[in-house]
């Protein structure tokens, strides 16, 4: 089975020749970023890199947008997460493992994404979050930070919050929603795996809304200076905004490889963590009950169970060691291990993998 026509483009569109530069070489010389690119990897491969490469003890403050995309956590179940029927529906749109923690974000043009870089020693998700409040309340809306360090306006939440930290670096980055698409967002963000029991980590749902809402007209521009501001305030006079154009960076060697991981199977699908699947279904023949048990995006065991007599021990036997220790949701249909002339079989064989796509 061939790879999501966004996979394979990415995968195509990030295959660099030997680069020029050299990572190690340069460092992040600024502390105020705003990024004129749009590609979600790209952006989220430059905000590794200025993590990693920024010095330690310097405050450092990153704002972008994103075409439209799916961002998950480091340690999400992406089939958990994600509506793939709907994600499928709208082929241009990608969803992408971020590598900090935390909940399931749409991004599109309407939302901007920060980033606040801070020493670990004197890194408080409490005060950061404070930082950017206080940006959305100069923009005279009546905002105020929920337990989960959420931005919300009345009981919607306008921005979502995740974290990482390493060594002796961490960051609070987030989104806010200004103009976004709420409606895609609800339909790509919508799913119901009630018997789908994961290790990762789950989303929490919450009603959002956008801040144009409150503020007819409010900007990308707008929202971007009020937070620059509030960070200058925050962390001293800090020099001025460095604008980020991806032609520049992107061949270094670090966000080059960064862009070519974040779209891999590997890393999209191969991190997930350990979960299991239960199903039924009633077919016109009998009834199924199928569970499913995956570790890193491979099926590591499953158990079938059909109605007296609707298919042989034989077929089910020959069913399960086909999916065991495949790739979940990319089984390849190979024609000469299917059974094509047992309908029933072929029923439930098709059945099971529209389960693991959906």
């Amino acid at each position: 089975m061939l790879a999501p026509t966004w996979l394979r483009y990415a995968q195509k569109r990030f295959s660099f020749p030997s680069s020029r530069f050299n990572s190690s070489c340069i460092a992040p010389d600024h502390s105020v970023y705003i990024s004129e690119s749009t590609d979600p990897y790209f952006n989220l491969s430059f905000e590794d890199w200025l993590f990693r490469h920024k010095p330690a003890h310097q405050p450092l403050l990153l704002l972008y947008r994103d075409d439209p995309c799916v961002i998950i956590g480091r340690n999400q179940n992406p089939w958990k997460e994600v509506n793939f029927d709907a994600l499928r529906a709208r082929k241009d749109i990608p969803f992408v493992r971020r590598r900090s923690g935390g909940g399931t974000v749409y991004h599109d043009l309407g939302n901007t994404n920060f980033s606040i870089h801070l020493p670990r020693s004197s890194f408080d998700r409490k005060a950061t979050a404070q930082v950017v409040l206080r940006a959305v309340r100069s923009l005279g809306l009546d905002a105020r930070v929920n337990e989960r360090n959420d931005i919300c306006i009345g009981k919607e939440k306008v921005s979502g919050s995740a974290y990482k930290i390493v060594n002796k670096r961490a960051y609070h980055h987030g989104t806010m929603l200004i103009s976004t698409r709420l409606d895609t967002l609800g339909d790509l963000l919508r799913t119901q795996k009630d018997t789908m029991e994961t290790k990762g980590v789950a989303s929490v749902r919450s009603p959002v809304c956008n801040l144009q809402q409150f503020i007819s007209g409010l900007s990308h521009k707008a929202f971007m200076d009020a937070v620059v501001k509030e960070f200058r305030k925050e962390y001293g006079s800090l020099g001025e905004a460095q604008t980020v154009r991806e032609e520049s960076w992107r061949d270094l060697d670090y966000i080059k490889r960064g862009m070519a991981e974040l779209p891999s199977w590997e890393w999209a699908y191969g991190q997930t963590p350990e979960f299991a699947y239960s199903v039924t279904h009633e077919f016109s023949w009998g009834g199924a009950d199928v569970k499913l048990w995956s570790r890193h995006g491979i099926i590591l065991d499953c158990d079938i169970h059909v109605s007296e007599n609707a298919l042989p021990p034989d077929d089910i036997g020959h069913m399960q060691k086909l999916l065991v220790g495949g790739r979940y949701a990319f089984i390849t249909d190979d024609a000469h291990e299917l059974r094509s002339d047992k309908p029933r079989w072929m029923e439930l064989w098709n059945w099971l993998q529209n389960v693991m796509k959906s």
